[in-house]
């Protein structure tokens, strides 16, 4: 699709994807409370009470705010990375201190973007890869953050996979179909046996839905390799977390970040990982 030198095209490239970062930033920020404010109108409204005069909220109303004072945030401050470390992580109006995650998810969206075309060129694979790695990006975060892992992009990115299988990757959508519903079902029998055992809802209805998303991208035979590292990174990071601040401990945590983690991974690293495994396993 592009066909540039390699002295415009990946600096092209690594700003394309800082962009798409900075992008995400308002999709995570806004993204929970446009859900909320929708499910709010839907109760009143079943509860037949007079609607609220809410000011426009979506992705593009209202400008961006400092989530402190309130102020305009000027268009160079939203300069993907320079913007941030401009003001040093600080409101230019009354200096409060700016989460690092803003220039965190723009420096991911960079390194996402350049590590697609290095592995998949810059066509139309990679932008459908690209894409996929940046729902998976925001849903990570979102879950972090409000654990919440939103159907507006865990059905879209399934979808979007199974479309991804059909239009490269033909002989492979029935392993999509069959992925798709595998990681569904898998977690939601580990979901009721849980419950079942414990009394206590181990993990939500969205981190079915992402696991069903990850198996039409990667097929049914990534699904154990998926399901492996995320159950192994979220191990050990949930234990050094509680190690090192003792007020988590016995605190809920989202177990969506480790499914993205360890489906990037997949995503991107995915022939030498299932043939490391399959020689493991043999």
């Amino acid at each position: 699709m592009l066909d540039l030198p390699p002295v415009i095209l990946w600096p092209l490239v690594a700003f394309i994807g800082l962009c798409m970062g900075s992008f995400l930033n308002v999709v995570i920020a806004r993204l929970p409370v446009m859900l909320m404010l929708g499910w709010r109108a839907e109760a009143r409204e079943a509860l037949e009470l007079p609607e609220e005069e809410q000011p426009r909220f979506n992705l593009v109303t209202p400008r961006s705010l400092c989530p402190n004072c309130e102020a305009p945030i000027a268009w160079h401050d939203n300069i993907p990375l320079l913007g941030w470390f401009k003001r040093r992580g600080r409101c230019a109006s009354c200096q409060a201190p700016i989460s690092p995650q803003y220039p965190l998810v723009e420096l991911a969206g960079g390194g996402l973007a350049v590590a697609v075309v290095v592995l998949f060129g810059p066509g139309w694979q990679g932008l459908f890869i690209f894409g996929a790695c940046l729902a998976l990006l925001a849903m990570a975060v979102i879950d972090f953050r409000t654990q919440l892992l939103p159907d507006t992009l865990t059905l879209p990115l399934l979808w979007a996979g199974l479309l991804y299988q059909l239009l490269f990757q033909p002989l492979w959508l029935t392993d999509a179909v069959i992925g798709a519903m595998a990681g569904y079902l898998s977690l939601w029998v580990f979901y009721w046996l849980f419950k079942l055992v414990t009394g206590k809802e181990g993990m939500g209805y969205g981190d079915f839905k992402l696991l069903a998303a990850l198996g039409a991208w990667l097929g049914w035979q990534s699904l154990p390799l998926v399901l492996i590292l995320s159950a192994g990174v979220g191990a050990i990071v949930g234990i050094l977390m509680q190690v090192a601040i003792p007020s988590l401990r016995g605190l809920p945590m989202p177990f969506g970040p480790f499914l993205v983690m360890a489906g990037l991974i997949v995503l991107l690293a995915g022939e030498p990982l299932m043939a490391a495994y399959l020689g493991f396993l043999l």
